[in-house]
Order: C-alpha cells, then sequence, then structure tokens
C-alpha cells in the first residue's frame, strides 16, 4: 500500500511538472498551442537577460527548484537503481519536454532550462542520500511523501485561489 502511495505520489508530480514545463499550468492547454513562438538557444546564460544586460537568475532558481522533487521521489521509488541512471532519467526528462517546447512551438527551447533542471533533480539525489544517512529511509520516504503531498495541495489551493480571484 505505502509502495503504491509512493509511486502515485512520483505519477502525479510528473503531470504536473509536465504540466508546468509545457502548458504553464494553463487550464485551456490548447491555447499554449496557439503560441507559435519557437526559438532555441543553445547559448548557456544568452537568453536569461534583463534589459539592464544583467542575468535573471529567478527563472533558473525556479527551474533548479521545481526538479528537486523529482530527484527526492526518484530516490524514494528506486532504492536499486544506481545514481546515474537516475541523473540521466532526470537529463533525459528535461531535454525531452525542451524538445517538445521547440516541436510543437509552445515556448522557448534553451539549453541552461536543461542544466538547471537537471541540477536540481542532482540536488534532490543528493540531499535524499546526505539525508538518509542521518533518518531512517523508511521515516525519510513517509517525511518527503508527507512534505510532497501538503506542497501538492497548496499548489492545487494557490492555483484554485488565484483562478477565483480571476473571475
Amino acid at each position: 500500500m505505502v509502495k503504491i502511495l509512493f509511486r502515485g505520489l512520483l505519477v502525479l508530480y510528473l503531470v504536473i511538472l509536465i504540466w508546468l514545463v509545457l502548458f504553464k499550468l494553463q487550464y485551456n492547454i490548447l491555447s499554449v498551442f496557439n503560441y507559435h513562438h519557437r526559438s532555441l538557444n543553445l547559448n548557456p546564460f544568452a537568453a536569461p537577460l534583463n534589459a539592464n544586460g544583467r542575468i535573471n537568475f529567478g527563472e533558473m532558481k525556479d527551474n533548479v527548484i521545481i526538479f528537486i522533487p523529482f530527484g527526492l521521489l526518484l530516490d524514494v521509488n528506486f532504492k536499486k537503481v544506481g545514481f546515474l541512471p537516475k541523473l540521466a532519467l532526470i537529463l533525459i526528462f528535461s531535454l525531452t519536454c525542451e524538445l517538445i517546447q521547440f516541436i510543437f512551438a509552445i515556448g522557448a527551447t534553451d539549453i541552461i532550462d536543461v542544466i538547471t533542471n537537471t541540477v536540481g533533480g542532482l540536488l534532490g539525489l543528493k540531499l535524499y542520500g546526505l539525508s538518509n544517512k542521518y533518518i531512517n529511509t523508511k521515516l525519510l520516504d513517509r517525511i518527503i511523501i508527507f512534505v510532497g503531498a501538503l506542497l501538492l495541495v497548496l499548489l492545487l489551493y494557490i492555483r484554485i485561489h488565484i483562478l477565483v480571484l480571476k473571475y
């Protein structure tokens, strides 16, 4: 039963992550496909410049933060899988999202997004490994699931609250 909960939260997290990365949390997903803006940036740190020429770290920080749970949930769900395959999965997932954005012209494809997403997943993997040295594995897994579920409820509450205020 607990394993089903762990896997369910991972799947739910991935669905929300795809909704966030590809569809920008839009309820009308078809409106995203009307965006028709295709750009490709393979030069790290070239695109996130402000008007004054300074680097905008906000989006990069957000990318790192939203991918930390990916690393944590991979460690919770796949304990027998090694570190490098999990990191590769995070990289491939991020790269796939960016390629989908480019193919369907639903956003800017940027190498820095792939880098920062992967760094976030890496931090999640490392955070789990470090925490696991000091906290019992079962307790750590339950803490992660509890906090994950709490954050999910908070995200949905905020999103619904914003939607209600909009109308």
